[in-house]
């Protein structure tokens, strides 16, 4: 479904974030006859196609989950939560939060529908609603390009404190950012080891596939 509105924003047809977004939502409720139907088509569909291979998105999914640690995971701005669902169903303990109330209620009833074990909440990246250590592994998958600096920084450092374990993210390389996707900046790995440099954290590596990785490890903390 995007690989066609992208195809769209190429041809000129919808520009902007706006019209990218409610094209996609009349296309996703074009599906089936009902409401409901559209929304289950639209899950059950995207989620074959990122674990097939059909979707241009799917190897970012498949290197993300393969460097989850631990039992239990929370992704950060998850949006529909195609990578949340992917994780439950792998067997994980698997929290989603996203700013977006509606994109979370999505995600909630998809859950229920395929009986997957999932928490989503509604919450902001820069100030988590999830106790320290809270859970074993945290990725942000294509979220810091929606963010400026200053809120990127605080949503490491969020990350980070919620993280037992790892924290793993996710940016896109391009050539300018992508405006119906949402994306305020242009990103390269220095950003990556730059961002790296202003949180706490006990070691970071650096590696590019599809995009830029960056995957760090939580400063050890000891009770006293």
């Amino acid at each position: 479904m995007v690989g066609s509105l992208v195809g769209l924003v190429d041809a000129g047809v919808i520009a902007g974030q706006r019209q990218f977004e409610d094209a996609a939502v009349q296309m996703i409720r074009s599906a089936a006859s009902t409401e409901a139907g559209s929304w289950a088509a639209f899950y059950d569909n995207s989620i074959t196609e990122l674990r097939d291979g059909g979707s241009p998105f799917g190897p970012v999914h498949a290197r993300a989950r393969s460097l989850v640690v631990g039992d239990s995971l929370l992704e950060v701005g998850s949006c529909f939560g195609f990578l949340a669902l992917q994780c439950a169903e792998d067997g994980f303990e698997v929290s989603a939060c996203d700013i977006s109330p509606g994109a979370v209620e999505h995600l909630r009833a998809a859950a229920r529908r395929r009986q997957t074990p999932l928490r989503a909440v509604v919450g902001d990246a820069t100030d988590l609603p999830f106790d320290t250590d809270a859970v074993d592994t945290v990725t942000l998958i294509h979220l810091l390009e929606h963010l400026d600096e200053q809120a990127t920084v605080r949503a490491l450092t969020e990350a980070l404190r919620v993280a037992r374990r790892r924290v793993v993210v996710a940016v896109p390389f391009e050539e300018h950012p992508s405006e119906h996707f949402g994306h305020l900046i242009q990103l390269t790995l220095d950003d990556l080891a730059a961002w790296a440099g202003q949180v706490e954290h006990d070691g970071v590596e650096l590696f590019t596939h599809l995009g830029g990785w960056m995957v760090l490890t939580p400063v050890a903390r000891r009770s006293v």
